[in-house]
């Protein structure tokens, strides 16, 4: 089974991902720099993620296609919600 899903960090930002081998401990390939910035010493000693399945197929195509949808819905690209820094963020002029 390959899924897409969604982590939530302590601070309500989340990263959104996918993953084809559905491994329970696979919590993404966030860029682990963004996230550190946002969290203090004292934070980082007592840190809670959540990882919620977004969507379940067999299908990888089916996967890669709609990983950027669930980005975009989630808005998981805006810096001030998330961690994905594709596809680039367009702020509302």
């Amino acid at each position: 089974m390959k899924v897409i899903y969604k982590i939530t960090y302590p601070n309500g930002k989340i990263y959104i991902g996918k993953d084809l081998t559905n491994t329970i401990t696979y919590f993404g390939s966030v860029n682990g720099d963004l996230v550190a910035q946002d969290f203090t010493e004292e934070e980082r000693m007592d840190f809670t993620v959540r990882k919620e399945i977004l969507m379940k197929s067999e299908d990888v195509k089916e996967i890669n296609a709609n990983e950027s949808k669930f980005i975009l819905e989630n808005q998981s690209n805006n810096p001030d919600i998330g961690y994905n820094r594709w596809p680039k963020f367009k702020a509302n002029s």
